[in-house]
């Protein structure tokens, strides 16, 4: 019959083998071990990967650089009018008139009709515009952009109604004042941002936790984990860092461009309600990450099912251009995608002059979203690949 082995004697508290004072044992805790150790993986594994550092902080940049050029100058751009002989309600205009009409419209002209008219059929101007016998304004254009065409014809009808008006004597009965709403200083910049940087918030979020819980159980480093004495809770917790972390990063890089002299991005008084925004929204699509992670078996698939749901996401939520344009129940659909009220509430707080009201119940219903996916990608989840 084996006997037990006799107890090790104990050394006192404090020296080399003896038990760990409370201090040390608080400073050098296994869970907070643990965790620091899963964070330093889960972010060099990151940073060794250069073409998910290219995706997730370079390739949005790119983006916001590139429509930060396009449209660093004029908003709208002028359209271009060929002028054939007289036209006297261009010819009458004074020379502030002038100036203020070049602001849209570009005038040329022209003693050859037919010459014009070519221009216009290939593209190289939007009208042609010429006054007949009986003094009737003549004016022809190009259906091929129905944009410009539009912007052409409501100028120089305007004028038409202007001369007819001068022609009576009589000050017209009405008159229209335009403005916007924003100030006119406020440049694309304002509205490229707050999109854009949501748009790689969801792209970083969603694609690193996906992609790393699916290499993850591939590596059977889930399965270690699981057998090693490490809580749930830390290795989320760390997921949940280092995600923010990225998160925070993205957005100090993107303010800090945007703001440049170049740029000109103007951040409103309670623009700092975008971090917590931010962070709210990286959670959200941290849980589509992992509902992706914990569906797909492999790398390839995952990746695949993230470009299904983020690209398209984002061109519906108005990270590239605006969706005033969208279909009725276009827009229905996007009302329910995270992405879209995300992108709503950053451009409301950094550009609009926002506050709580706007961010509030958009970070409710993020955490809201985030809860019930990750509810769904719990039953999903399976620490082996087998």
């Amino acid at each position: 019959m084996r006997t037990a082995p006799p107890p090790r004697p104990q050394n006192p508290p404090g020296t080399p083998g003896g038990p760990r004072t409370p201090a040390l044992a608080a400073v050098a805790s296994p869970r907070a071990t643990a965790f620091r150790s899963l964070s330093r993986a889960m972010l060099l594994g990151l940073l060794r990967d250069r073409t998910a550092v290219f995706f997730m902080l370079l390739f949005p940049l790119m983006f916001l650089g590139l429509f930060g050029m396009l449209f660093q100058g004029e908003s709208t751009p002028r359209s271009t009018v060929i002028q054939v002989g007289e036209v006297g309600v261009l010819d009458q205009l004074s020379s502030a008139e002038l100036t203020a009409l070049s602001d849209a419209l570009t005038v040329r002209r022209s003693a050859d009709r037919e010459e014009a008219l070519a221009e216009v059929r290939q593209g190289d101007a939007d009208a042609v515009v010429w006054e007949d016998a009986n003094g009737e304004v003549q004016l022809r254009y190009s259906a091929a952009d129905p944009a410009r065409s539009g912007t052409v014809q409501g100028l120089v009808q305007s004028l038409v109604q202007t001369a007819n008006v001068e022609a009576t004597g009589r000050p017209p009965a009405y008159r229209l004042a335009t403005g916007q709403v924003e100030d006119e200083s406020v440049q694309p910049i304002q509205y490229l941002t707050p999109g854009l940087l949501g748009w790689a918030v969801a792209m970083g979020a969603s694609f690193m936790s996906a992609l790393t819980l699916v290499n993850w159980r591939k590596k059977r480093i889930l399965r270690r984990l699981w057998l090693a004495p490490i809580g749930p809770g830390t290795v989320i917790g760390a997921r949940v860092g280092v995600s923010l972390a990225l998160t925070f990063a993205q957005t100090a890089v993107f303010l800090g461009i945007a703001t440049l002299p170049y740029f000109g991005l103007q951040l409103t008084g309670s623009w700092w309600l975008a971090l917590p925004l931010i962070a709210c929204g990286a959670l959200s699509f941290m849980s589509i990450g992992l509902l992706i992670g914990a569906w797909a078996k492999t790398e390839e698939a995952a990746n695949g099912a993230l470009q299904v749901v983020i690209l398209p996401m984002a061109f519906l939520s108005g990270s590239f251009f605006p969706t005033d344009v969208m279909p009725g129940w276009l827009g229905r659909v996007a009302n329910l995608l995270p992405l879209k009220h995300l992108n709503e509430a950053m451009q409301d707080v950094l550009s609009r002059g926002g506050s709580w009201g706007e961010a509030l119940p958009v970070m409710g219903g993020l955490l809201v979203f985030t809860a019930v996916v990750t509810a769904v990608a719990a039953r999903l989840f399976r620490w082996d690949s087998a």
